[in-house]
């Protein structure tokens, strides 16, 4: 199985979008911007995942214009044998047209030259809304040259819609090149997972220091040695209390050997992510608290895993999450009954909360949290409204997302006890989560991060390899 994009998809991808654009619409995506990390160097260059959705052009300072009968306009750095000297290849317009499929390419200091004249006769221009600073200022900008020409007969497009509203639903579902893209990002992570479990046990059999940034190497030797071009997001490598931070960064924090470790890190190959989060003891044991609590969490999981379905809704993973985690809560004593009830007060009036404060999952794609409405689109008019138990306010529900063959979303609950009155102490500075990403099938959801374990036994052993 070849992971190579054909360029035909991407002419396929933006046939569809035109075909959606109205009559006489018109669409301006441009890529990201370089930003500069400090002096004179820059942060590490990622495009735009809706640019390189449509065209699979990985160089900055570029835009794709698209109009409502399929004609792309591609605008992109110019070659230049000195600056190729210093940064890098260049594809430049003249090669962009046959490489990438499209119409039309130009340099891209020709852009405000000539997209007024693009605008000319159009209804409606469609760009991303509050994705790219200054993109709406510039919109207006280039309207301004067509409203002026309005005495020599041109017509100014009188809407401006966010074409977010159809890429993000062009995206969510993914198609077989994606999802190719998406298991391998997933095995090469979940082998990084598998190395940085294995080298915490054996440095402490070893009798070495170890420390978080030890372990965030080998996340990173992992994700490169197998060609991804860079971590999907900031690793995660918590050890003990840290783990109960949700977003802790690896750091220099020693690596106990009764502590548990969370590693919650994923890879990006060639534009899709990998998210995956695993809670392990650094010297390979649970000891009897910790493997409750862990036993717990995967028993919430695996409920959750169950409701992931085509036909089901985007909250019933999650529901299955809180009704599992609830009733573990009371049994192990970490609330109590006499103050918060039976197992459905505690999900009504959201007493877990103080031990699981974020959702059970995400979509996942180009994107960690990957785009898409979490509402169903045909139900978006059916508002209800409800007080939220602890804070209060007034919120109003939609209808969930259906979830439909392909979609690709994170199973990710998780348990974090901070020491509180009444927290039996040995629970306490314990965080645990498990994440899998999980692709939406007619009958269930397949698992595409099972290539690190998630039984504790099964732990303990590759632990002891």
């Amino acid at each position: 199985m070849t992971l190579n994009v054909p360029p035909s998809l991407y002419a396929e991808r933006r046939a569809r979008l035109a075909a959606q654009l109205g009559p006489d619409g018109i669409a301006i995506i441009p890529t990201a911007p370089e930003h500069l990390r400090n002096r004179d160097s820059d942060f590490l260059y990622r495009h735009d995942s809706y640019f390189y959705y449509l065209t699979g052009f990985t160089e900055p300072n570029a835009c794709l214009v698209l109009t409502a009968d399929g004609h792309g306009t591609l605008f992109c750095n110019p070659k230049d044998p000195e600056r190729e000297i210093w940064d890098g290849y260049r594809l430049g317009p003249e090669a962009a047209v046959a490489a990438l499929g499209l119409d039309e390419a130009f340099a891209a200091a020709e852009l405000d030259q000539r997209l007024p004249r693009l605008l000319e006769n159009r209804a409606c221009v469609w760009y991303p809304f509050a994705t790219h600073a200054g993109l709406a200022a510039r919109v207006e900008g280039w309207l301004g040259p067509v409203r002026a020409r309005a005495r020599y007969g041109a017509l100014c497009p009188t809407r401006q819609a966010d074409l977010c509203l159809l890429l993000d639903e062009m995206r969510l579902v993914k198609d077989v090149h994606e999802l190719a893209l998406m298991r391998h990002a997933a095995q090469i992570s979940a082998r990084a997972h598998v190395r940085a479990m294995q080298r915490c046990a054996r440095m402490l059999r070893e009798g070495r220091e170890v420390r978080e940034y030890h372990l965030d190497a080998e996340l990173l030797h992992e994700f490169r040695e197998h060609g991804a071009q860079a971590p999907a997001y900031n690793s995660i490598v918590a050890a003990g209390a840290n783990a109960c931070v949700l977003h802790y960064r690896a750091d220099r924090a020693p690596v106990q050997g009764g502590d548990l470790v969370l590693i919650d890190a994923g890879c990006e190959y060639d534009g899709y992510a990998s998210d995956i989060t695993r809670t392990f003891p650094a010297n390979g044991r649970f000891t009897g608290p910790q493997r409750a609590l862990y036993d717990l969490v995967l028993a919430s999981q695996e409920a959750a895993v169950a409701a992931t379905k085509a036909g089901a809704r985007f909250t019933e993973p999650h529901d299955a999450t809180v009704a599992v985690l609830s009733q573990g809560l009371l049994d192990l004593g970490l609330l109590d009954r006499n103050k918060v009830g039976n197992v459905q007060d505690v999900i009504a009036q959201r007493a877990y909360f103080p031990f699981y404060m974020h959702r059970t999952g995400h979509w996942l794609g180009m994107d960690v949290h990957d785009c898409g409405s979490y509402v169903e689109p045909s139900e978006v008019g059916q508002v209800s409204e409800r007080r939220d138990p602890l804070s209060g306010e007034r919120i109003q529900d939609r209808p969930s997302r259906v979830l439909r063959p392909g979609m690709v979303l994170t199973i990710e609950p998780g348990l974090y006890v901070r020491p509180a009155p009444g927290v039996p102490e040995a629970f306490h500075h314990l965080g645990i989560r498990i994440e899998d990403d999980a692709v939406v099938q007619a009958h269930g959801c397949e698992l595409m991060t099972r290539g690190v374990p998630v039984q504790p036994d099964e732990i303990e052993a590759l632990m002891r390899e």
